[in-house]
């Protein structure tokens, strides 16, 4: 019934995996699509799953997992930590993917088959067969898709034959669909949520971008050459991740985006998208800023009852008309924001450590946050004709 157009004019999975299947955006809903056919097929299955392997800072590996009744595949991600490797090593899928090898188990067969801890949780289900088979990508990758029956019977040789011609399809579509999130994951990461969106829809020639108007976040570690002298590589790499997570992590949630690390700064910012928005957008950084030195104060504590020394920034929030966009040379861009708003926020942040401020503002920032904010008095600004009045938190 898989090798021609059956008697209800479908075309064989492999086909329809290569045509319509392919046109789903995400592995998930292939999958969900795939196992219907497979069902309508006259193939016993209740479970399937694609285990694939993350190109990601954080994540290690996904588990896209079916189960027959329900709507949609639920994902599963996991991280790198020790307590996952040990559980992969003793899993079928170590076999599959660093051997390429194909586990075929008849579980209420032969009590001996169950030599892995997931074929016992499995049976206790009501699992009575199991295969998982590799999914070998164009790289040489070996990812992984497993099949599993609660059949009497469980799968014959012609349904495991199905199983094995479907891999070549699918493993092209789901390499397709794998890459194209890897490809988001990987400009989210280096250059921002939405720098890296609109890299990604087409955003991509030198001078692209807009003006838009948005509040600025710098922020600037102090006496960071000093510790670069006098630390350890590791060490060193250590504190600035500690840094700049305590201090990035308030600007993602509430809605800003983390531009770029400038060796040991942080440049952010929070689109405004009308005039009625300016308040709001200069409130939130305020916020941001707030969170941030709550962060570090904890970062702080846990520094101080080692023996080590305090870690202080200075943020600089300014509010103004930006060049959002792809700036650089021909092979090598850079999707950033520049403008005088950009270089006079950075001014106002080179004045926090003399005026032993954590926080200054622009008078155009405080303007929006009301009594959160007084002036500091009209200072110099490096490059900036007459003094500017500022503004910190009371």
């Amino acid at each position: 019934m898989t090798d021609s157009i059956d008697g209800n004019g479908r075309a064989p999975i492999a086909d329809w995996l290569l045509g319509e299947g392919r046109r789903f955006p995400t592995s998930a809903e292939t999958l969900v699509a795939l196992c219907e056919r497979v069902l309508a097929d006259g193939i016993p299955i209740d479970r399937a799953s694609l285990h694939l392997n993350t190109l990601n800072a954080q994540v290690r590996g996904t588990r896209i997992l079916w189960q027959q009744g329900a709507a949609r595949a639920a994902e599963t991600i996991y991280g790198h930590d020790s307590a996952v490797d040990s559980a992969y090593e003793r899993s079928p899928l170590y076999l599959v993917q660093r051997f390429g090898q194909t586990v075929r188990r008849r579980l209420n067969k032969d009590a001996a088959a169950i030599e892995f801890p997931i074929l016992a949780d499995l049976k206790s289900e009501g699992i009575t067969d199991y295969v998982a088979l590799p999914l070998v990508f164009s790289s040489g990758q070996i990812q992984t898709v497993t099949w599993a029956s609660r059949g009497a019977e469980g799968f014959d040789d012609r349904h495991i034959d199905i199983f094995r011609r479907l891999l070549p399809a699918l493993a092209a579509v789901v390499e397709a669909q794998e890459m194209r999130r890897m490809t988001n994951t990987l400009l989210e990461t280096y250059l921002g949520q939405q720098a890296g969106r609109r890299v990604l829809n087409g955003t991509i020639r030198r001078g692209d971008g807009e003006t838009l108007a948005a509040a600025l976040w710098y922020c600037d570690l102090r006496g960071f050459t000093a510790m670069s002298n006098e630390l350890p590589r590791d060490e060193l790499i250590a504190l600035l991740n500690a840094y700049f997570e305590c201090v990035t992590g308030p600007v993602h949630a509430l809605g800003g985006e983390v531009l770029k690390f400038i060796g040991d700064a942080v440049l952010a910012i929070f689109p405004i998208t009308d005039d009625l928005d300016r308040d709001r957008a200069c409130r939130t950084a305020l916020a941001a800023a707030e969170e941030a030195l709550e962060e570090l104060g904890r970062l702080n504590d846990g520094r101080q009852a080692a023996g080590k020394n305090r870690l202080e920034v200075g943020i600089g929030l300014h509010m103004g008309a930006v060049m959002y966009g792809n700036i650089g040379a021909p092979t090598r861009l850079d999707f950033t924001v520049v403008g005088p708003a950009v270089n006079y926020v950075t001014r106002i942040e080179d004045l926090c450590a003399r005026l032993g401020r954590a926080v200054l503002t622009s008078a155009s920032f405080a303007s929006p946050c009301g009594s959160k904010l007084v002036s500091v008095g009209r200072h110099r600004l490096k490059g900036i004709g007459d003094p500017q009045e500022l503004f910190g938190l009371p």
